[in-house]
């Protein structure tokens, strides 16, 4: 890893809020992503199992918690297994934990080699009566491939057929959405680090400059300053490209003229940030582009600040595109005819903002985050409206990340990364 080691007691906290929950008598395991392999002997880069790095730091393959918190001796409240480690490991993979170093990371006393798991888990499945299994709900997932923990659950039921089935998924989509201090803080470096990025570009475009020369900026940048790269893939969306809205190819000239829609964002220690900034190739935008970067400016400064306590994520959409369309009807993109012969279930602001506004973020870049309860304090969001004009051949979209507040507006993490018009184009002609 090149990020810093985090405070244990952040994950002591977190393991400590899930087991409240938990019904009595009851055992949770979660398990590390796989490694994942491309073909021959090559593999992906591990990244691992957001729920279990949540809940220890353990950063590393086939590694399992299992959680106990009714277990009739102490040590067996919480255990951590993992890959056992050797000199001839540290050789050819590189230093693995030992049991006294993840102690040091994750806080969990009891930690055994992968080879006891089963041992030990039959001895805990003899004291419980209900086993908590970790499925993926997110509202967005979209799982083709099998996953170590599904492989696991099955391996689980046709086992312990006798036990009681319970779901971790609801506890960690209501506890990993309200972020720890610390939590703050990680969000907070990645922020940064993507402003370092955004500023190396300023005096870097020109006309003529390809989108993957300014990834490779992004990428240098993001991991000198301890980030392993981008927080998801990057857009890098010249000209009309940008109405395209997951453009990822980045193989295209920027040309004299035209701008550049920026969804670009690093991640530290596993955390995600995801900033959207427009910058005119040229150094200079033009009025009409000025006018349409500067309605959605407006749309989001107004959107952030609906986000406080009690508001609930579709009601917050449906104000939003009252104010999207009242901007677009300055714009003269729509008329008012439009608007009263709209449907209801397609509105005609959609026609040029057809995405939301707002999604959790943190150790994922879409977090978990039951979208159907009211917003609450420390939840982050995301703040990310767009205009996109095919005919023109351009499209807007700006994006800053926020933190609820107990009142008042959220605090923006990315308050200090350059959005007005005259600070973009002073920085690009310096």
């Amino acid at each position: 890893m090149k990020y810093h080691q985090i405070d244990r007691q952040l994950y002591i906290k977190n393991r400590a809020k899930f087991v409240s929950q938990m019904k009595p008598k009851s055992v949770a395991v979660f398990n590390s992503n796989d490694i994942y392999p491309v073909s021959a002997d090559s593999t992906l880069p591990f990244a691992q199992h957001r729920d279990i790095l949540y809940l220890t730091g353990v950063d590393q393959e086939e590694s399992i918690l299992l959680l106990f918190p009714d277990a009739p001796y102490e040590n067996q409240r919480e255990i951590l297994f993992l890959k056992e480690t050797s000199e001839h490991i540290a050789v050819w993979e590189g230093e693995k934990l030992t049991k006294d170093r993840a102690f040091e990371v994750s806080g969990i006393k009891t930690v055994y080699w992968l080879t006891d798991f089963e041992k030990i888990l039959n001895e805990m499945m003899t004291y419980s009566e209900i086993m908590y299994i970790n499925t993926n709900e997110h509202y967005r997932a979209s799982v083709e491939t099998e996953t170590r923990e599904a492989r696991f659950v099955k391996w689980w039921k046709a086992k312990y057929p006798a036990h009681q089935v319970a779901k971790s998924n609801p506890i960690l989509q209501r506890n990993r959405s309200i972020k720890e201090s610390e939590e703050l803080d990680l969000i907070q470096n990645a922020c940064n680090i993507t402003e370092m990025g955004f500023r190396r570009l300023l005096s870097f475009v020109k006309p003529n400059v390809m989108e993957y020369e300014i990834e490779a900026e992004l990428i240098h940048e993001f991991v000198r300053n301890r980030s392993r790269g981008f927080a998801y893939t990057p857009i890098i969306a010249s000209g009309n490209n940008a109405n395209v809205l997951h453009y990822i190819e980045n193989n295209q000239q920027c040309k004299a003229g035209d701008l550049i829609l920026l969804d670009v964002a690093a991640e530290y220690a596993n955390y995600s940030s995801d900033m959207t900034r427009v910058i005119p190739v040229s150094g200079k935008f033009t009025e009409r582009q000025k006018a349409v970067y500067s309605a959605v400016l407006k749309v989001k400064n107004e959107a952030t600040k609906m986000l406080i306590p009690g508001t609930l994520w579709k009601q917050y959409h449906v104000e939003v595109g009252k104010i999207m369309t009242s901007e677009l009807l300055g714009l003269g993109l729509i008329d008012k005819a439009d608007v009263q012969n709209e449907n209801p279930d397609w509105p005609a602001y959609k026609k040029y903002f057809m995405h939301g506004t707002s999604h959790h973020m943190g150790l994922d870049t879409h977090d978990y985050g039951l979208l159907h309860e009211p917003m609450q304090t420390n939840m982050v969001f995301t703040v990310e409206p767009g205009i996109y004009i095919p005919a023109e051949g351009f499209g807007i979209r700006i994006e800053d990340n926020v933190v609820i507040q107990e009142s008042g507006e959220p605090f923006n993490l990315m308050r200090n990364i350059p959005i007005e018009v005259d600070e973009i184009e002073s920085l690009m002609n310096s």
